[in-house]
């Protein structure tokens, strides 16, 4: 991914990637960072900032003890409360001004990182099922079941847009797995046939669903 990263991008990532080295190889892309990094992480305090984050510095392992080259980050703690369970999280971020970047705002930020994980279980867990691998045998049958997982997916999620501006809610309110059992109900009603696919450039292509391959479906 690093040589893609340029001045003007910010690369979040999780508290298990951080690493001296590999913090300073995308520091050097141009792009800002913004990490989580395990709460036992030494951070000395440099200087309180008045949003409530601070300056400190980071250092690679042979200069760890003695605090040679210091390399200046700026740290944001703070709590999310859930179930009676305070998580503390600690963000570090190339980004050193507190009038340009709010910690409050990097916080909100970092959280949205989580909707892809959210998606991959949407997809994975609920819409596949935990147990189901795909049965194609070629890569071809691979790459159009794949496709028929996301279209579907998207369906959903545009659905659920749909139906969340219709009713003024905010569309992260919504629940997937309700949203995916409704559409499974619907689905028997419902008429339907398998799109034609063709391979680009080639005048042979894989057989339609309709041929003996089973389509990809919701439920």
């Amino acid at each position: 991914m690093f040589p893609q990263l340029q001045e003007g991008m910010l690369l979040l990532a999780d508290r298990g990637f951080y690493g001296f080295e590999l913090w300073q190889a995308a520091r050097d892309s141009g792009a800002d960072l913004l990490w989580r990094v395990r709460k036992s992480a030494v951070l000395p305090v440099v200087q309180d900032l008045g949003d409530g984050s601070y300056l400190s510095t980071v250092h690679a392992e042979r200069d760890r003890k003695s605090r040679r080259i210091p390399v200046v980050v700026r740290v944001i703690e703070y709590t999310l409360a859930r179930s009676g369970d305070a998580t503390v999280y600690r963000l570090l971020t190339t980004l050193l001004d507190p009038d340009e970047a709010p910690a409050q705002e990097l916080a909100a930020l970092y959280a949205q990182r989580w909707e892809i994980e959210t998606t991959l279980d949407e997809i994975k867990t609920h819409q596949r099922g935990p147990k189901l691998i795909l049965r194609s045998k070629y890569p071809w049958g691979v790459e159009q079941e794949i496709y028929g997982f996301l279209l579907v997916h998207h369906a959903i999620r545009q659905l659920m847009h749909q139906s969340a501006l219709h009713e003024d809610l905010d569309p992260d309110r919504l629940s997937f797995t309700r949203s995916l059992r409704i559409v499974c109900r619907q689905v028997p009603a419902q008429a339907a046939f398998p799109p034609r696919y063709r391979f680009r450039g080639s005048a042979m292509g894989p057989p339609a669903f309709g041929s003996g391959m089973t389509s990809p479906s919701c439920c």
